[in-house]
């Protein structure tokens, strides 16, 4: 059983590798024997994060990545496969929420921007690395959703916080889940894998604001499980994922969110 779920000898692309989510996912995948090739924009976030890991005796490396640089994605993917000749899972998890507006506050520079990374950048990455996938005829790539791309948005959990769910993150997530279900069917055939991941609420990012009790107080009454998601509710799925213990699993959409999307 322990095998079914060991990485090592994995190479691991995580996109947004220091973020809310990405940083338990990198954590996590490095603890169960992967490489994780951490990239962002920030590289300085990116290589100290490695660091970390990489003083706790994992394997870890920080990677600049700007996925609204279509040149720059290119060179980024040749030189993961140059330095360790091969990529195994990619895990796009990167998002930009420049420009996130409701519909009636919507300019198109502002949606333009976002789209640049969220959808152009999402297929480009995608694009390179399935190439080699293809090449080998292996490969695994995790999309990270969110119950915004499973549900409708709740507008009346926001109360009078001043919060809402723009209308960018809902086109963008389920947008997502179903470029996960097209390059599991596509590719299925090179025994390459798709599924997507959607978390609900991630409460190390909303608990700590001042303000927006109201909207916690809601979340947690309309959530089963009567909580938001921390960093650990992301470790299994991610593994499971990204593991031989899922190799029969493709073009899954699998909400990670106490129960929000159940009701």
């Amino acid at each position: 059983m322990n095998e079914l779920f060991d990485l090592s000898g994995n190479i691991i692309i995580v996109t947004g590798g220091t973020g809310f989510f990405g940083a338990p996912i990198s954590r996590a995948l490095a603890e169960a024997g992967a490489h994780v090739v951490i990239a962002s924009r920030n590289v300085k976030r990116c290589e100290e994060f490695a660091g970390e890991l990489v003083g706790n005796g994992l394997a870890a490396s920080g990677w600049e990545l700007d996925l609204a640089n279509e040149d720059q994605i290119h060179q980024f993917v040749s030189a993961v496969i140059e330095r360790f000749g091969k990529i195994d899972v990619l895990v796009n998890n990167a998002v930009s929420r420049e420009g996130f507006k409701n519909l009636d506050q919507m300019e198109v520079a502002g949606w333009e921007a976002a789209q640049k990374i969220n959808s152009t950048g999402l297929m480009l990455i995608t694009k390179a690395v399935v190439a080699h996938m293809k090449a080998r005829q292996q490969g695994n790539i995790i999309n990270i959703g969110s119950i915004q791309g499973t549900v409708g948005p709740n507008f009346p959990v926001y109360g009078n916080t001043g919060m809402t769910s723009p209308v960018n993150y809902t086109y963008d997530k389920w947008g997502m889940v179903g470029f996960t279900k097209w390059l599991a069917n596509y590719y299925g055939k090179d025994n390459i894998r798709a599924n997507c991941i959607s978390p609900g609420g991630y409460g190390p990012g909303v608990e700590q604001m001042t303000g927006k009790e109201e909207f916690i107080v809601n979340y947690k009454r309309l959530t089963p499980l009567g909580r938001f998601a921390d960093d650990k509710d992301i470790w299994g799925p991610i593994v499971f994922l990204a593991s031989n213990a899922s190799s029969y699993i493709t073009g899954h959409n699998l909400p990670v969110d106490g129960g929000w999307t159940s009701w």
